[in-house]
């Protein structure tokens, strides 16, 4: 696996020979596993293809080498080893357990042969992985020698001065240890005994790593270890009455030596999630150094040193449920004959529940089978999640709802127009990512709210409407809205026009009466007509016709705030219920519910001679959310001597920007001059007359 050191042929071939004896006699592999390593030099070489190998030597042998290459191609991502996740997912990638086993077994003797190199970064870089990544696995495996090798040896190797000392320290103090032991064994083996208990006792020394280790977690010298040893009382009994002997050992053990009863590890009662059952109990033993006891019987002993190492949990090696039943499993299997013939059809369905992809920067992360990229962004942050348009994996762009897969490494795609929808909910796998997004959406509603209420306020406004919130109450009801998010989500998506709403408020305000008409009326009978100008109106009425003009006399017209008509506008007149007359524009948004409901009060009307007034019009933009982009559009009606800017309202909302221009111009001819000047504007997407 490790590519800074090489090797020759010859050299390759004495290595795998010895990783197979490795195998067959501390581990007890046998058959296709030995057959696979003994291959690996030929296919490495070139000499040997895997069809070769498929039709040679069968399915068993081609898969586990198979498994091998790829656990290599995993190595290539460069990901970060020391992490329980990287581990888990090499478990998840070996569906044949004799892969990693394999891999175990290869690194202690890799970590044999390089004691003398030269190459010190290569043989740290191979130490640092023995540490983190493989004593670990051996140690799931309960392969407690091989566990304890690697980490002697890569301490050795990292920390040589430290190994030596504490080694140096270990011989001298042997003899006095082991005297200790005597004389602290001695007086419990003969009260346990004396109370009809059939035991052995033994101690034994922590390794030279567990000794570091303490003195790393306590900052202390050699000399402050106080356990350098621990002593084990194995009880040999029928196994209902386990519990009861094992209580009463502790008993007397307790009577003799003071107990640390903060140091009671009670895993009889309650035993490890592994099945791992025994009593701790550390007490002040002779001289007045605390010694370890664990009592435990045959049966618990060999249940613990069968299958998962005893202590994998507490010394910092986490792991998940139902890893513990599988990889004892496991450990059966391979010291049975019987079961060495069944791991030909292992596969391995440990982490079928769980995937292990990685990030761009090599970080690895752990999600539920069925997650997505969708999942995977909101793990990396909300807003990443909030904007994700989808991914790309190995080069490969994918969908949000893509399912990710073990092994890979995945690229965040966004967009800042992208927002979240109602459906993610049913696109994501993770409570986290359901979680963010129903806040998202939670805020998105509340802000789509607010921006339809002022849009719609200033629809009112430009139409010189008062809005009442009970009136628009009823109109929300009567256009058949439950809810009034509903409504206001309705217009802010565009779904829902505002002008239809404006109509219903205003057939719910006024009935038959006109909410244009403000004016005190003056008589409306004396209409000055002219007859050249009917032909081609299209009026249900009559065919008389106003001609607006300003010094006509004796009609009080007003020009209706709804429409703004100007000169040029095609327009007609509406009689109001007082008798004023105002003028509308025949495409004016209130003209179709005028001309269906109160048709006998139309009057055409006609605009005589040049215009010579200024009139106010609104101009609704809408564009990209430029910078200088409100600057270009005002220095465009400021440069016309005949153009007065008498408001600008802009606001901004995703990336975009709407607002309203109300300007003050002659005609319709230079209004469309202006229409047309705006859209020039680098960034505005639409101008529209209100």
């Amino acid at each position: 696996m490790v590519e800074e050191f090489t090797f020759t042929y010859e050299e390759k071939q004495k290595m795998a020979t010895q990783t197979a004896e490795i195998l067959t006699e501390e581990i007890g592999l046998k058959g296709d596993a030995i057959q696979a390593v003994h291959l690996i030099p030929d296919i490495e070489e070139g000499k040997l293809s895997m069809a070769d190998v498929e039709a040679q030597y069968g399915v068993s042998v081609f898969r586990i080498l198979e498994g091998l290459d790829r656990i290599h191609q995993l190595y290539k991502k460069n990901p970060v080893v020391e992490s329980e996740n990287f581990r888990n997912l090499l478990l998840s990638f070996a569906e044949d357990m004799r892969v990693i086993l394999i891999m175990i077994a290869d690194r202690v003797n890799l970590m044999r042969q390089i004691r003398d190199t030269e190459n010190q970064e290569a043989k740290m870089a191979v130490s640092q992985e023995a540490a983190y990544l493989y004593a670990p696995l051996a140690h799931k495996l309960g392969l407690y020698k091989l566990k304890s090798e690697l980490e002697d040896l890569s301490l050795k190797y990292l920390e040589h001065d430290a190994y030596y000392a504490i080694r140096e320290k270990l011989n001298e103090t042997k003899a006095s240890r082991d005297a200790y032991i005597g004389r602290f064994i001695g007086p419990i083996e003969e009260k346990v005994k004396a109370a009809g208990i059939k035991c052995h006792i033994k101690g034994r020394t922590k390794s030279i790593h567990s000794i570091w280790q303490k003195m790393q977690k306590q900052k202390c010298a050699f000399e402050g270890v106080y356990d350098l040893f621990a002593i084990r009382i194995i009880i040999d009994c029928p196994e209902e009455q386990e519990k009861m002997q094992c209580w009463q050992a502790y008993s007397i053990v307790t009577d003799m030596y003071q107990p640390n009863p903060k140091r009671l590890r009670d895993w009889l009662s309650v035993p490890k999630s592994n099945g791992y059952e025994s009593l701790h109990i550390t007490v002040l033993g002779p001289e007045q150094k605390w010694v370890e006891v664990q009592i435990r019987t045959e049966r618990m002993d060999e249940v613990a040193e069968r299958g998962v190492a005893a202590h994998w949990r507490y010394k910092g090696v986490k792991g998940e449920s139902g890893l513990d039943e599988w990889l004892t499993n496991i450990r059966s299997m391979l010291e049975h004959a019987d079961g060495l013939e069944a791991m030909d059809q292992f596969k391995m369905d440990l982490y079928e529940d769980e995937v292990f992809v990685f990030t761009p920067r090599g970080d690895l992360l752990k999600f539920p089978v069925g997650a997505t990229v969708l999942d995977f962004a909101y793990h990396i942050h909300s807003k990443v999640g909030n904007q994700c348009t989808g991914g790309r994996i190995n080069g490969r762009v994918v969908p949000i709802r893509y399912p990710l897969k073990s092994g890979d490494q995945i690229e965040v795609l966004t967009s800042a127009n992208q927002k979240p929808r109602q459906e993610w909910l049913k696109i994501v796998k993770t409570s986290r990512a359901k979680s963010k997004i129903r806040l998202a959406l939670k805020e998105t509603q509340v802000k789509d709210g607010l921006f339809a209420k002022e849009m719609l306020a200033r629809k009112f406004k430009n139409r010189k409407i008062e809005m009442e919130d009970s009136i628009m109450f009823h109109v929300v009801k009567k256009m058949g809205f439950k809810e009034v998010s509903d409504f206001y989500k309705q217009i802010a998506d565009g779904i829902l026009d505002t002008n239809d709403v404006i109509e219903k408020y205003i057939e719910l305000k006024e009935g038959e009466k006109v909410v244009t008409g403000d004016n005190v009326a003056r008589s409306a009978e004396e209409f000055v007509l002219d007859e050249s100008k009917v032909a081609g109106l299209n009026v249900p009425m009559n065919d008389d016709v106003l001609i607006i003009d300003r010094n006509l006399k004796g009609i009080d017209y007003q020009l209706a705030r709804c429409c703004s008509p100007i000169y040029g506008d095609s327009v007609f007149g509406f009689v109001t219920i007082n008798g004023g007359i105002k003028i509308h524009r025949t495409d004016c948004p209130n003209a179709p519910e005028l001309r269906r409901r109160y048709g006998y009060r139309i009057v055409k009307a006609k605009w005589s001679g040049k215009g010579s007034s200024q009139y106010s019009i609104t101009l609704r933009i809408i564009g990209n959310d430029d910078i200088g982009i409100v600057n270009n559009l005002t220095s465009i009606i400021s440069k016309d001597e005949k153009l007065v800017l008498r408001s600008i309202n802009i606001d901004s909302h995703d990336g975009l920007f709407s607002g309203n221009l109300e300007v003050m111009l002659d005609d319709t001819s230079r209004l469309e001059t202006l229409i047309k000047k705006l859209r020039t504007v680098k960034g505005v997407i639409q101008v529209d007359r209100i």
